[in-house]
């Protein structure tokens, strides 16, 4: 069996819990300043959700809950400069500390490396939006800490096709089977699953409520040592408490 080599993980929701007051708040201040009448109620945004990609996501709003827009002939320029201007406002709400990273993230990240995994991200969100998040980090991540990120366009179909995992995987030169993925969502899960990753989940109150019969493990966060996980889904040795590098090989190792 091989060995557990590398740990990839998705962004938004699973590296921070950026969702509901972070995209949605920024896509809202988009639209008010191009004096548009769109507006993303926290209700609204969990169904859009369902769509991956911010571009993909607005003209699915269009195309099923705003049929009357007048569409200008230049659609697609308007969605382009709209996703623009939602991640400069998102970058400057990151700058402000107001998204921080998620129980466990760093403490992981940081026993990851001390540890010898080699570290990638595999994301639907922009580069831009992956970079401030790190950047803005208190204290800072590293880039350098992941050997690949793997982000945004940079492949022709988005979560749930498998395409981002592949090219991560293929850039790394390593099997699904040397890897776990994190993840947040079903579209995430059905991602990583289809290109053969074993994967955990740490769902948010966006995600809570989706299909996640295809993931290993299911826990409320990666925990600390003064605040446990709960196990959702699954099932971990006894007496573990947070997600470390002795609980992945175990789990790794589980199959």
């Amino acid at each position: 069996m091989s060995h557990l080599a590398a740990l990839i993980f998705d962004v938004d929701g699973t590296l921070a819990d950026t969702e509901r007051d972070g995209h949605r708040v920024a896509f809202n201040r988009a639209f008010a300043e191009a004096g548009l009448d769109w507006a993303w109620d926290v209700a609204l945004y969990g169904e859009l959700l369902a769509v991956t990609g911010g571009k993909e996501r607005m003209r699915f709003y269009l195309d099923r809950y705003h049929t009357t827009f007048r569409r200008p002939p230049d659609l697609d320029a308007l969605i382009a400069r709209l996703h623009v201007a939602k991640t400069r406002h998102y970058t400057e709400m990151l700058a402000q500390g107001a998204i921080p990273l998620r129980p466990g993230v760093r403490r992981l990240l940081e026993e990851a490396r001390a540890a010898g995994l080699r570290l990638a991200i595999a994301t639907t969100t922009t580069p831009v939006n992956v970079v401030a998040l790190l950047e803005c980090a208190q204290p800072a991540i590293p880039l350098a800490w992941f050997e690949v990120i793997a982000a945004g366009d940079i492949v022709p179909a988005k979560k749930p096709a498998r395409d981002i995992y592949d090219y991560t995987l293929q850039k790394m030169n390593m099997g699904a089977a040397q890897c776990l993925a994190f993840e947040d969502s079903e579209n995430g899960v059905r991602s990583a699953r289809g290109a053969g990753l074993t994967t955990i989940v740490t769902p948010n109150d966006y995600t809570r409520d989706h299909d996640f019969s295809d993931a290993r493990l299911v826990l409320s966060d990666l925990g600390e040592p003064d605040a446990p996980f709960r196990v959702l889904q699954g099932e971990v040795p006894p007496q573990s408490t947070l997600v470390d590098v002795a609980l992945l090989r175990w789990l790794h190792a589980a199959g």
